[in-house]
């Protein structure tokens, strides 16, 4: 019998007549890129024994030497030696007792494919693309200490570990294969993390989050480099996580993230970037859902995002129903949105698409905002700001795939097209760079009025578009603002959603 090994979407299919390869090139956005499997010794994406055994066979036995272009794939065992031991590897493979080992080269994703983040504009730490680097406390204090004791490298699988479709808490699985997702591939995080016990209790840090920082580095400066944590070369750590057990209780300990308090003070000559503290803790070694959604979250002020929700008022949330789910928003169990994605810069320049006002109809193609395709149109007020920093809607197709899988319960629905009204203005002063109307500033601090993101039809339920929906001035909030900053003033022009069809919606924009 013709033994043949494939594996698809990155999950094992032994079966004896067919089971194919991954595509190989499925990860050509990553930095990251498989190039082949060890086995696959004649290199047609799948492993035989007709074929690949029998060739390895003829080596072994000096019938038929091996020829050049052979190369790794001939080691199925990964080991350094061709033998008889990856000939029998090759056989566990196709039998369905063994994987094949991939053959993997680091690339670098050229920039360009990239738009240039505009969120950088903000000045905070944690790079959104390229090299980011996470420094993390996991801290213990004399009085109030973990009921369950990870280890720092069970740790450091969570936070930086790889992606695992598989995992119970997919696609919360690691904080790294979550942006890596979300980012196509743009943002690469790592770091390491230390565990430490405080030498005074709980009460001495709770309103000086600095001691508790400087008391961290201090421990570890003389065993650890702390100048590899600096992933944009700017001189600083990029971000750094302190987080306790829950017992501490929220009052100080509720999970929050900002600018670090001391701007002289340096490990290893580095300043401290933003910093996050928190009582998000790992329950289990299968339950951290919550510390890494948590702590996404958080890192997600590191890059320079806003909170979306609001600080004040009986309401919290920003944005309401199910296409009012962001990360950056109250519940924060979904992935980044069309917003996000842009401010972000994970978005190549040819997935943003922008309305012509002054060409009439234009039909557009929205792919699935969860997948490397994902792209977004923009229909600007006026003039668009050449880094969005304006007012505008930006729309997107998102489902209830990837980052979106694990949607809330009371979720009536996850997926269709979304539009979000966007003032993105900025406002500088003396200290600071920052959304204008983010929640919290001196011009919103309420919800009312312009805000910085909203989502167009904001109702509870299924408050997404769907083929054959139609949206004009009529839909609650799709309007510019006017001087009273309500949203009353028509856009002129109507959208019309499109048949769902091969992963993909159409819009129409009508003027």
């Amino acid at each position: 019998m013709n033994r043949i090994h494939r594996i698809h979407a990155g999950l094992l299919a032994t079966v004896c007549a067919a089971a194919m390869l991954p595509g190989l090139s499925s990860s050509a956005a990553k930095h990251t890129v498989l190039r082949g499997y060890r086995g696959d010794l004649n290199q047609d994406q799948t492993i035989t024994i007709a074929e690949d055994a029998v060739i390895l066979s003829k080596h072994l036995t000096n019938a038929q030497p091996l020829m050049a272009e052979y190369g790794l794939n001939a080691d199925a065992d990964a080991n350094g030696t061709v033998d008889s031991f990856d000939l029998a590897y090759i056989k566990r493979i196709c039998l369905g007792f063994a994987e094949p080992i991939g053959i993997y080269e680091e690339i670098d994703v050229p920039d360009a494919q990239f738009i240039d983040a505009p969120i950088t504009e903000v000045k905070a730490s944690l790079p959104s693309q390229g090299e980011a680097e996470l420094v993390i406390f996991y801290v213990d204090f004399p009085d109030c200490q973990y009921t369950y004791d990870p280890s720092a490298e069970y740790i450091d699988q969570i936070a930086f570990g790889p992606e695992s479709t598989e995992s119970a808490i997919y696609p919360f699985e690691s904080m790294r294969a979550f942006y890596s997702r979300s980012s196509k591939g743009a943002m690469e995080l790592s770091g390491k993390t230390f565990r430490y016990i405080t030498r005074e209790n709980a009460s001495a840090y709770g309103t000086d989050k600095v001691k508790l920082a400087k008391e961290c580095y201090e421990a570890f400066k003389d065993s650890e480099d702390f100048t590899e944590f600096d992933g944009n070369g700017d001189g600083k750590i990029d971000a750094t996580l302190f987080t306790v057990p829950t017992a501490a209780g929220d009052t100080d300990w509720w999970p929050c993230a900002g600018a670090f308090g001391d701007e002289s003070y340096r490990v290893d000559g580095m300043a401290i970037g933003h910093i996050i503290t928190g009582n998000a803790q790992i329950e289990s070694e299968t339950d951290y859902k919550n510390f890494v959604s948590s702590y996404l979250h958080e890192m997600g002020h590191c890059m320079g995002l806003p909170d979306y929700y609001l600080y004040w008022g009986t309401d919290s949330e920003g944005m309401h129903g199910a296409a009012g789910i962001e990360l950056m928003d109250t519940d924060a169990s979904s992935d980044f949105g069309a917003f996000s994605k842009l401010m972000l810069g994970w978005y190549q320049s040819d997935q943003i698409a922008v309305y012509d006002n002054t060409t009439g109809t234009q039909t557009f193609t929205l792919h699935n905002a969860q997948t490397q395709n994902g792209n977004c149109v923009i229909i600007p007020c006026g003039e668009l700001d050449g880094q969005y920093f304006s007012e505008y809607f930006v729309i997107e197709y998102a489902s209830a795939q990837a980052n979106n899988s694990s949607l809330p319960w009371w979720q009536t629905s996850g997926s269709g097209v979304r539009i979000y009204h966007i003032n993105a203005t900025l406002q500088r002063d003396y200290w600071y760079t920052y959304l204008k109307y983010q929640n919290g500033t001196e011009y919103n601090n309420d919800g009312v009025g312009i805000r910085a993101i909203r989502i167009v039809n904001d109702t509870d339920g299924d408050n997404f578009f769907h083929q054959d929906d139609v949206i004009n001035s009529s839909v609650s909030g799709f309007g510019w603002y006017d001087s009273s900053e309500n949203e009353s003033i028509d856009p002129g022009v109507t959208i019309t959603v499109g048949a769902l069809e091969n992963d993909a919606y159409t819009i129409t924009i009508t003027k």
